[in-house]
């Protein structure tokens, strides 16, 4: 074994022949948010609404009013205007606008760029003083909290927003952006550079009647000169043209780019102040998006045109955009992950047998290594291959659940055709065969399944006990050659976790939720003396077993981790990643599990 070693040596716990352990320390990651989902809120062109020749600001009152009103209930960390506030761009349309955006100011943090109808159209960001820079310049954003700062010409702003844990950069850009202007979002950037970044402008992509977009003459430019080259920069919103619709282009460093046109003023009453929500969903990895008008939402007695435009639920109004926001950002903002933790900090009162598979340097684990019980109670594990396994059948990786002690883990390459896998299986004197935990216990383990998920696995064993539990006199379960304690994994990915009990012939079993491919889990199997409840990533699944379960009934024979036996034979292994794995004897609470810090 030393030649897979590699630099590292028995003396440093590597996994080889004939030890497996390795110690570190850790802290925990920062976090900088209080939920896993937030909302961005959007409004779009309320130029139809704000016009002084004639038009109604009410519904625009309304969005605004609305944004507030739920922004506990849907954490709404944020509102952006996407310009063309107004009509004319007027003074006296522009004091509306200020007296409609006050109703909010020390409410909620926003933006609000120039669209053309704002200022003069022919003008860039260096156009000079507007009636817009009076009414929406540095000044009025200089008090909130994510401002971060505006171009010298004042067109042009940045806000640093806190949500789903980490912070975003969000960009508010003019209607048409100087190559001065560029260079000034380019410093923003530079000095921003692990943020995730949001740009919102008034003209950027346009779309067709099927939704599907491409981007401006002007789009083009500051995709060229700007987004492509910036990786930061993951979801565009603009206004301007119509009807709504979306693209995904491809960045210069292989990075999606998903561009989106969000407009409503050629419907009913000018847009009737269309609000849209993206709402950040950092477990699921979507962004939901929705629209529609809290004052068409609002009104007693609809008509069947306002009920028509108060809801939008077409493909271009209503959808999710799936983004893996950890791979996305990984170039620019590596996650922050938990340190490892020493074994010492993770051997609670209690804890009867604790492994970990933590050595740098292993490829393929050979039988005979040995995984070393880290309580020094003599539960070590040996590694056995069984039937026809291929050299592949365990290895060593890196690969590792956030919030596992060890930064490290075990690739069982198990499979039905033909029986093939390897087990880590205690000696036949080891304590742990012959436990029998009558006033309680909690099995914990990480796993994770391959993505794809390929083959047949069904009833794969990730741990059990060896024997067979109609040596044990029990009957009444489903077969007396089945052992007499096992956590699998069914044809369905779930969960099963079987026990007989030592006081009464019976076999409660637990089985949880279809598990995820490609992701780690962390499983608790947890006993009170009385009964067994089953926790999936720290939550209580449903289909615990009702019956009442005190102990687990062992035969003195090996405990085993990748496998489980029927009529005392080994046939398939496990198929995937197998992480920490800690027995203690007695009921934890989940603040209690591995995962916690």
């Amino acid at each position: 074994m030393s030649k897979d070693v590699g630099r590292r040596t028995l003396l440093q716990a590597a996994f080889a022949t004939p030890v497996v352990a390795g110690l570190s320390t850790s802290e925990a990651a920062a976090d900088y948010g209080r939920t896993d989902r937030f909302t961005i809120a959007v409004l779009p062109d309320t130029q139809y609404l704000l016009d002084e020749g004639g038009s109604d600001p009410e519904p625009v009152r309304e969005s605004l009013r609305a944004v507030v009103q739920r922004r506990r209930e849907a954490n709404i960390v944020f509102l952006t205007h996407l310009g063309d506030v107004t009509e004319h761009g007027t003074e006296r349309e522009m004091r509306t606008a200020d007296d409609v955006f006050r109703s909010i100011d020390g409410a909620l943090p926003y933006s609000v760029l120039a669209g053309n109808h704002d200022v003069p159209g022919r003008t860039d960001d260096q156009r000079g003083v507007t009636p817009y820079l009076n009414t929406f310049g540095p000044q009025r954003f200089s008090r909130m909290r994510t401002y971060g700062g505006s171009s010298p010409g004042g067109y042009n702003s940045y806000h640093v927003i806190s949500g789903g844990g980490r912070q975003w950069l969000l960009l508010a850009l003019d209607w048409r952006v100087s190559d001065v202007g560029i260079e000034w979002v380019q410093q923003v950037l530079d000095r921003h550079k692990t943020l995730p970044t949001i740009l919102t402008t008034h003209d950027l992509v346009d779309a067709d009647e099927n939704a599907h977009a491409v981007l401006s003459e002007h789009g083009k430019r500051l995709w060229d000169k700007l987004i492509r080259r910036n990786d930061q920069i993951f979801l565009t919103l603009n206004g301007h043209y119509w009807p709504p619709g979306r693209a995904t282009l491809t960045n210069d460093h292989g990075n999606p780019v998903h561009l989106h046109i969000t407009n409503y003023q050629d419907r009913y009453y000018g847009g009737a102040g269309m609000l849209r929500f993206y709402t950040f969903d950092m477990v699921r990895n979507v962004i939901d998006v929705e629209t529609f008008s809290p004052w068409l939402v609002g009104r007693r007695d609809r008509t069947p045109l306002e009920t028509e435009n108060s809801v939008l639920t077409g493909d271009a109004d209503r959808f999710s955009v799936e983004i893996d926001f950890r791979q996305r950002f990984a170039r620019f903002s590596p996650p922050v992950v938990p340190k490892p933790r020493p074994a010492s900090a993770v051997l609670i009162r209690g804890t009867v047998a604790y492994w970990r598979f933590d050595a740098e340097g292993m490829t393929t684990v050979k039988p005979g290594s040995v995984a070393r019980d880290l309580t020094g109670n003599g539960n070590d594990l040996t590694v056995q291959y069984l039937n026809t396994t291929a050299p592949d059948a365990l290895t060593w990786s890196e690969d590792h659940h956030d919030n596992q002690p060890a930064h490290a883990s075990l690739r069982f390459g198990g499979g039905k055709q033909p029986d093939r896998g390897a087990i880590l299986r205690a000696g036949n004197t080891a304590p742990i065969n012959s436990m029998r935990f009558l006033s309680g216990y909690t099995i914990e383990t990480f796993i994770k399944l391959p993505a794809p998920f390929e083959g047949d696995h069904a009833f794969m064993g990730i741990l059990s006990w060896e024997g067979r539990s109609g040596d044990a006199g029990k009957q009444s379960g489903w077969s007396p050659e089945e052992p007499t304690c096992s956590l699998n994994v069914s044809g369905e990915r779930f969960l099963q976790f079987v026990v007989y009990p030592v006081p009464v012939d019976d076999d409660p079993t637990s089985w949880s939720h279809a598990i995820p491919i490609g992701r780690w889990t962390h499983v608790a199997v947890v006993n009170d003396g009385r009964h067994t409840v089953m926790y999936v990533d720290g939550a209580k699944i449903a289909r615990n077993a009702a019956a009442v379960s005190t102990g687990i009934t062992t035969l003195g024979k090996p405990f085993v981790i990748g496998a489980t036996q029927f009529a005392l034979r080994y046939g398939q292994g496990f198929y995937g990643w197998v992480g920490d794995t800690r027995i203690v004897g007695r009921a934890l609470r989940p603040s209690e599990f591995l995962t916690r810090q």
